[in-house]
């Protein structure tokens, strides 16, 4: 039977659900008599829908809050275990894997450094395999208790209807590589468990809008700074994010050669790695092979803690690596105009105490004055596990979406991707 606008009542219904929902999870326990205005659901509406999930074990009943009229109103709340999600953030140095509840609370974890193999696909899949047995193991559940498992990866995704969702990721190798075929393809999970692949600046993003620094702000633009760089905008236009490939924009002709193969990419002179890369080539000399370990040790030198006096090298390219990411950032504030720059990813967390400050100077400095002067910069909020709480909100959003029901087994290959999943993006 068709409804309002052609929807039919199914469709109605599960709008209803998701509402409720919806407005349950960021801002209950609430009763029964304030989801109705929250929601725009009339009293009866919401009364049933209420019943529905409480039969359905998504809700439950959380005390009681007074009223006017002197009888209390019973308070609901989403269940933290009536779903479990996974999230899968396929980085730079080793595939973290985390296992939540409906509430994102970690669950296990676990992680898999890439080794001598690298962006191997086959290596990474594998690695997202064993993550996600080990994590299912440490708590003791089955992979049909999953709703979902959410994966950010370097590059450019394509959604086929044949494959699910392709990864381009030219720094790293990756040419159209059906990556959700591969993961399928071991039968590791139900049919009825769908995979959400997506770019990991974007769920470092979404994660950060929703839970972190970005809450509250009608646009951002979220930045991923570790060996490259990336970022994802949101505006109310794309409130789902887009990520955009900003470590590639040229900020010099004719420079240094980036890992993508053109000239003069951002990313050449302000990722991690080209940082540690130009330190070694100014004349430094980092004792740690580890990316991670010699950033720090970048960082020991440029700005010691004791009584040493700074390295002259490694303050210098600290220094020029402040200006190329601030004139990078001046052109995503000319550009996109955001309220909000938030810098996360770990080369970001790590060099973000006594570097941000530079950084900021330098954006704001190269920035036209109107924008500069109505935008904050500052650290995301969330961490280094940003990309893999933004990767299981992918499963999370899609589940809300659906008013809480599992995928069909006839509907789940290929997954839906996340941005249909957030046509209905919680307000």
């Amino acid at each position: 039977m068709a409804g309002q606008g052609g929807r039919t009542v199914r469709d109605l219904r599960r709008e209803s659900r998701s509402a409720v929902l919806q407005r349950l999870y960021f801002d209950g326990p609430m009763s029964r008599h304030a989801l109705g205005p929250a929601t725009g659901l009339s009293s009866g509406s919401v009364s049933n829908v209420a019943a529905e999930l409480l039969a359905d074990g998504l809700v439950e009943e959380a005390g009681s809050v007074g009223s006017d009229a002197g009888r209390p109103r019973r308070l609901l709340r989403i269940r933290p275990d009536s779903g479990r999600l996974i999230g899968v953030d396929v980085g730079e140095t080793r595939v973290r894997v985390e296992l939540f509840d409906l509430g994102l609370r970690e669950l296990a974890r676990t992680e898999r450094p890439l080794g001598p193999h690298g962006y191997d696909v086959d290596a990474v899949v594998g690695h997202v395999h064993e993550g996600i047995a080990e994590v299912l193991t440490t708590a003791r559940l089955s992979p049909a208790d999953l709703l979902g498992v959410g994966i950010g990866v370097p590059g450019i995704i394509e959604v086929t209807g044949q494959d699910g969702a392709v990864v381009h990721g030219q720094t790293i190798g990756w040419d159209a590589v059906p990556l959700e075929r591969m993961l399928r393809r071991t039968g590791q999970l139900p049919a009825d468990v769908p995979y959400f692949i997506d770019n990991g600046a974007k769920t470092l993003g979404q994660a950060e809008m929703w839970f972190g620094a970005g809450r509250g702000a009608r646009n951002a633009v979220v930045v991923l700074f570790g060996s490259g760089v990336g970022a994802c905008v949101v505006t109310e236009e794309a409130a789902q994010g887009r990520a955009v490939e900003w470590g590639h924009l040229t900020v010099r002709v004719g420079g240094r050669r980036c890992r993508c193969g053109a000239l003069g990419c951002l990313e050449a002179y302000a990722g991690a790695e080209a940082l540690v890369a130009r330190w070694r080539e100014a004349g430094g000399q980092p004792t740690e092979t580890d990316e991670e370990k010699a950033l720090t040790e970048l960082l020991a030198a440029a700005r010691p803690f004791d009584d040493r006096k700074p390295d002259p090298v490694a303050k210098a390219v600290l220094t020029e690596t402040a200006e190329y990411l601030g004139a990078g950032l001046s052109d995503l504030i000319n550009l996109f105009q955001p309220e909000r720059v938030l810098i996360g990813g770990w080369a970001g967390l790590q060099l973000g105490g006594t570097f941000l400050d530079e950084v900021r100077a330098h954006a704001l400095a190269h920035a036209l004055r109107f924008p500069s002067n109505r935008v904050g910069i500052e650290l995301g909020h969330l961490g280094p596990d940003a990309v893999t709480v933004g990767a299981a909100v992918l499963p999370l959003a899609a589940f809300f979406t659906r008013g809480g029901r599992r995928l069909p087994m006839a509907n789940s290959m290929p997954s839906p991707t996340w941005q249909a999943a957030l046509d209905g993006r919680l307000a």
